[in-house]
């Protein structure tokens, strides 16, 4: 399973806004850019300039990318897939990262990020539809029902949840119970899905 290695604040301080890699931290005083909103570097404040469009294209993929946890090889398929799909292509990219297996069980509170998300489904903690299943990219169907499984995990995970729950962190269209298990009550809408991020200069830097 591939994962980011280093410093996962630097990468936050790179796009100029909280991706959320880092869980509960990300909502408390320690949080990096909380601290400092400046990039990373000796010398970030001499680099400060104006970007063209490529630039800008470019930031919003890097930012789209790291807001799923998604590498490029995975991106590039799920564009693909989008741009097969009738509709608009950068909306059609959303609602198909929305729909992986790891962010929904992020959505529904199960884990505080993507990468805490990504290893439980990878450790084979995660259940659809009573079935295991440990591929992250699995996209998820409207009705499924997503629970997750491990004795040992269940007060973790229950504690995770209810931080969740407070912050209003679980997304309007899945249903969660207190036994661990959620379902999705519909696919995400574009209304659904609220991102700092211009989807449509994601699909303008790959169409040159």
């Amino acid at each position: 399973m591939s994962r980011v290695v280093g410093p996962k604040c630097r990468l936050c301080r790179r796009e100029g806004m909280k991706l959320f890699l880092k869980g509960a931290r990300c909502y408390a005083a320690k949080c990096a850019i909380e601290r400092r909103q400046t990039p990373p570097g000796m010398h970030a404040e001499r680099r400060k300039k104006k970007m063209e469009d490529y630039g800008l294209q470019l930031r919003e993929k890097q930012r789209l990318k790291r807001l799923y946890g998604v590498f490029e090889g995975p991106f590039l398929r799920f564009l693909g897939r989008a741009e097969q799909q009738a509709g608009n292509t950068s909306e059609n990219l959303l609602r198909l990262l929305e729909r992986r297996l790891d962010n929904v069980v992020y959505r529904m509170g199960f884990a505080s990020s993507h990468a805490a998300a990504r290893q439980l489904v990878a450790h084979g903690h995660v259940r659809v539809n009573g079935d295991r299943v440990d591929v992250a990219s699995y996209l998820v169907a409207a009705n499924d029902e997503v629970a997750v499984a491990g004795e040992g995990l269940k007060e973790r995970i229950a504690a995770t949840l209810k931080a969740a729950r407070e912050r209003g962190g679980v997304a309007g269209w899945v249903e969660v119970s207190d036994d661990l298990k959620g379902t999705v009550r519909a696919l995400p809408s574009k209304d659904d899905i609220s991102l700092p991020v211009d989807e449509n200069l994601v699909v303008t830097y790959y169409s040159k």
